[in-house]
């Protein structure tokens, strides 16, 4: 249509001036003509390569049909305005009259009108239960929609058109027999604006599209059999039911119920049926807080009484650690349940914070994860499934984020069902106010995934389209969003008054029949059922709600309500879990370290550099000696896959490595071919997955954080290409990592690499914000905790470790203590950067040796001091801080030719605190006085949360108070200037020193 507004442009001003085109076909002219040429050419090639509207154009031009009769505007070019065309010799034209009755041009006209239809008829569908608002934000007749633009007549009405196109579907499938355009029209209604909407014309996929067509575009519009419909009302009762008896026993509590909404209850199950028909055995899903409970219970199966106990307060049981709890509509829960066909299927709800998006990662990480554990490699078997609010969709960065990553290789999960629970109201914010689409569902177009919106009272629609999604993901294994437009009864919850901002809104929900009433009504009135039959049914759901209620007062929750069957063996906080060994001996690590230092054979061409580098650390495992970071690195990788544990490494530039030092997979520098030495160690290794990850750290953090809640049989690392990009992931740390196993009973070994350290590089690259995680870390300042290592819990009872070591081989250690223990934590490690290639930061593989462990503390050798007792100062320090201490000290001794008389203690475990081993370095230099050295500014960095603890770590020794070696306080992290760094270094190890 828009070729009509190029103009004519003459390319020869000596040659006789040729007739100008007809007004409709003035796109021939000028520079346009090669387009067209190209374009013909293409369609006798394969006619359904160009657009409709060009295939019939070029079919008639090949016909000998006149100018003039061979193309006809789309209506939404000639809608409301009178086409502006040159002057044209009038015996070219076309009468109007032969136009307008031309079979032809009629026959095109309905095509657009059917593809106008598939475009835009989602935008006047039927879609608001209230009749209020429009779904889309605009109340328009787009004008490709309205039949006046046709020029339609009562004749042509019932007149039967031949609109068949070679590998087309649906109504314009080649074998569907002619219709008349009134039955078409009422079709193309009834398919695209009744009460669903179907976006999918964007997809640039003709199978997709046309399988699209082929599931909607029926001779005849979907029916359920009478079984199919008795079942639909059985769900929607107890889903109805169970609201309705919340509200009457518990009248003044927040349950966030999903009234107006209770179609989501019945589309679900119908949604996991048709799933686990068609392969699927596990659905992983995530949702928030609105409607949590009904699913819990009624799709889930969470037991009644158990939930019912929750109204009540009961939560655990007194002899299990049950943590501090969570409000019961954060919770989560896993169950198998056996479906309508006679199969089982394992739902897992993951328990989420009030950040309504925050769970979408996760839940697509824990997927991913338990994809891998069943050998689910065409990820058929699993699947994700992800609920949403029509504010929070349309509003939370992390929702296009997690999208992002449907596609990727390493994170894709076979497609992602998406279900907003489309209220048409985010809190008290209007819809206007909240997005700026027409659709809270627009995001999804950026992925290509179909979006089928549904009126949540059509509860048989919304089944309908439920099913639908669920069969578009295992046909194609992409994502899908089924946008149920419906209602919130109450307000925001159940307490909230939702007059004072939606007045307009809230009397028309006031007046509106339940989905329930509305659906038994229709049932009865068509003869399904019968009234005493629906009371039957009513009563049978409220005796049995009550039953439960009654039980509810003396349940207690099993484990297996919280903790799936792989975690067994993984014990409580509250038990105790002896220690482990980490160490491996020396010739496995060189057998492991013979094989990781071997490029991949068919990587023949790789960068001269990069077989420097591997060359280099063969020769560290052959001798034993000068192993730096990224070696030790990988020895405990390779030692944990030959072990039979699963390494997954997920962040920007993990590859390679920000600072090019890990170079885990090699490239073919003539191929493009890539290796991975780690995956060639052993015949029966695990898996090892080392990725680059999209520029995200909120969605492939919280990915990582759910895979690594699927299995303990696992070491999951997450590197930030800098430490201080952590931030963009606060959520994720702050509700899920650093608190998820106090709140919802759920432990991870979760490893966060963040690259830290003062080197001058400015404000942005300089800090991981170690202070952050300290202060979030719960051991208490006071309390020095048993140490005896037959009883202490120290690091169970804690939330997570902090470390930041200062060897490759306690690197090494505290990778492998993280699977190497019958319990799970997170681990934040703040990695070094300059220390990589440092020329005294290395270790032998003796370091790692059976018998050797992670050091929390590395104390003063000794080497180079006075006497104990005759030590002046004891610097406590961590990380990289103490290279430079120690080359400053040694050059003072070096200058004054007599012992030092300061000792430097490493912390290299900051949290939970070594008391025990800084109270022994303490009675060693009791006489001494007790510095804590930082890089990072005053309020920064560990001193706030050491202080306190040497304090008392050293109470009754010598009570000394540390001092303060560091940076003054800054708002900026680090300054800009490489020279002001300098001075500030200088000063610091100076005072530390002095």
């Amino acid at each position: 249509g828009r070729a009509l507004g190029y103009r004519a442009l003459s390319t020869n001003a000596a040659k006789p001036k040729a007739p100008p085109p007809h007004p409709y076909e003035s796109f021939l002219s000028g520079n346009s003509s090669h387009y067209v040429e190209e374009m013909y050419h293409a369609w006798r090639k394969d006619p359904e390569s160009v657009h409709v509207s060009w295939q019939v154009f070029f079919r008639d031009a090949d016909a000998g049909v006149p100018s003039g009769a061979t193309f006809s505007p789309p209506p939404s070019l000639a809608a409301g305005q009178a086409l502006t065309q040159p002057e044209v010799d009038a015996s070219m034209l076309v009468p109007a009259d032969e136009l307008s009755t031309s079979a032809r041009s009629n026959t095109m006209k309905v095509v657009q009108l059917v593809r106008a239809y598939q475009h835009r008829g989602h935008n006047i569908a039927d879609l608001d239960p209230l009749g209020l608002y429009d779904a889309d934000l605009d109340g328009s007749i787009p004008p490709e929609l309205d039949l006046a633009n046709y020029g339609f007549t009562e004749a042509d009405m019932d007149t039967e058109f031949n609109i068949g196109a070679f590998m087309a579907t649906g109504f314009m499938a080649s074998d569907r027999p002619n219709m008349k355009l009134r039955d078409l029209i009422k079709r193309l209604d009834q398919t695209y604006a009744g009460t669903v909407g179907v976006e999918y014309m964007h997809i640039p996929d003709r199978e997709q599209c046309n399988w699209i067509r082929s599931h909607v575009e029926t001779p005849e519009p979907h029916q359920f059999s009478r079984e199919d419909k008795l079942r639909i009302l059985d769900r929607l009762t107890w889903g109805d039911h169970f609201e309705s008896f919340l509200a009457g026993k518990f009248s003044a509590v927040k349950r966030f119920g999903v009234e107006g909404a209770e179609a989501l209850i019945p589309g679900m199950k119908a949604m996991i049926d048709e799933a686990t028909d068609l392969g699927v055995e596990a659905v992983i899903m995530g949702m928030p807080h609105r409607g949590r409970l009904n699913v819990l219970a009624n799709v889930v199966r969470k037991p009644f009484e158990s939930i019912f106990g929750e109204f009540q307060g009961k939560f655990g049981t007194g002899d299990d650690w049950s943590g501090t709890g969570d409000v019961k509509y954060h919770l989560g829960m896993s169950y198998t349940r056996p479906t309508v066909a006679g199969r089982s299927v394992h739902l897992a709800l993951v328990a989420n914070p009030s950040h309504l998006e925050a769970v979408n990662p996760v839940v697509l990480g824990k997927t991913r994860a338990k994809q891998h554990f069943v050998g689910d490699t065409d990820r058929t078997r699993t699947m994700g499934v992800l609920l949403h609010g029509d504010a929070a969709f349309s509003g939370q960065g992390v929702v296009f984020e997690t999208m992002g990553l449907s596609d990727l290789y390493n994170y894709s999960t076979g497609g992602t069902i998406h279900i907003v629970v489309n209220n048409q109201i985010g809190f008290t914010t209007d819809p206007r106010s909240s997005r700026s689409s027409p659709y809270c569902s627009d995001v999804a177009k950026a992925i290509s995934a179909p979006v089928f919106h549904v009126n949540g009272d059509d509860v048989e629609a919304v089944c309908f389209v439920m099913k639908l999604a669920a069969e578009w993901r295992q046909t194609f294994k992409k994502d899908v969003v089924v946008d149920i437009v419906c209602y919130r009864r109450h307000g925001h919850n159940e307490i909230d008054q939702p007059m004072f901002t939606q007045p307009l809104m809230y009397k028309a929900i006031a007046k509106q029949k339940t989905t329930w009433q509305k659906y038994c009504e229709q049932l009865v009135a068509e003869g399904t059922v019968t009234q005493e039959q629906v009371d039957r049914l009513s009563k049978s759901v409220i005796d049995e709600f009550s039953a439960k209620l009654e039980q509810s007062r003396t349940h207690s929750p099993e484990k297996s309500e919280w903790l799936s069957s792989s975690w067994s063996g993984i014990n409580m906080p509250n038990m105790f879990s002896p220690l482990q060994p980490t160490g491996v001996e020396v010739a496995r690590l060189q057998a492991i370290g013979k094989a990781i230092t071997q490029i991949p054979a068919d990587i023949e061409n790789p960068h001269k550099k990069i077989a420097q580098i591997y060359n280099q650390r063969s020769k560290m495992v052959e001798t034993g000696e000068g192993v730096d970071w990224a070696l030790a690195e990988q020895l405990a990788f390779g030692s944990l896959l030959t072990e039979d544990i699963h390494v997954r490494l997920s962040g920007q530039d993990v590859e390679r490595g920000t600072f090019s030092h890990r170079h885990a997979v090699v490239h073919d520098q003539i191929t493009g071919k890539t290796g991975m030495p780690m995956r060639h160690i052993a015949e029966n290794q695990a898996e090892i997955s080392v990725c680059n990850s999209s520029l995200s750290e909120f969605a492939v953090l919280g990915f990582e954080l759910g895979y690594s809640l699927e299995s303990p049989n696992s070491l999951v690392l997450w590197e930030a290409q800098f430490g201080d990009f952590v931030n963009g992931a606060q959520i994720i740390i702050d509700q899920f990592i650093a608190s998820g196993e106090q709140k919802w009973v759920r432990q991870s070994g979760l490893t966060l690499l963040l690259p830290h350290g003062f080197d001058g590089q400015g404000p942005e690259h300089s800090s991981a914000r170690l202070e952050r995680f300290l202060q979030m870390s719960d051991d208490d300042e006071e309390h020095f905790p048993e140490m005896a290592e037959d009883r202490r819990r120290q690091i169970q009872e804690m939330n997570w470790q902090v470390v930041n070591v200062s060897t490759p081989a306690n690197y090494f250690h505290v990778l492998r203590r993280q699977v190497n223990r019958n319990f799970r934590k997170p681990l934040i490690v703040m990695s070094p950067k300059n220390l990589l290639r440092h020329r005294q930061c290395v270790s032998s593989l003796a370091d790692m040796d059976v018998g050797t462990r992670f050091q929390r503390v590395i104390p003063d050798s000794g080497e180079g001091l006075v006497a104990e007792d005759q030590v002046r100062k004891h610097v406590l320090c961590s990380g990289k801080v103490y290279y430079e201490l120690l080359q400053a000290r040694d050059k003072i001794a070096e200058d004054t030719g007599k012992p030092s008389d300061v000792a430097i203690t490493r912390v290299e475990q900051i949290s939970p605190f070594p008391f025990d081993k800084v109270k022994k370095e303490g009675d060693r230099f009791k006489n001494a006085e007790v510095v804590w050295c930082q890089e990072e500014p005053k309020n920064a960095g560990a001193w706030a949360y050491v202080q306190p603890r040497i304090e008392t770590a050293l109470r009754g020794t010598s009570d000394a108070r540390p001092s303060y070696a560091g940076r003054g306080p800054s708002a900026a992290v680090s300054t800009g200037y490489k020279d002001v760094h300098d001075k500030e270094q200088a000063k610091l190890i100076a005072k530390a020193l002095s």
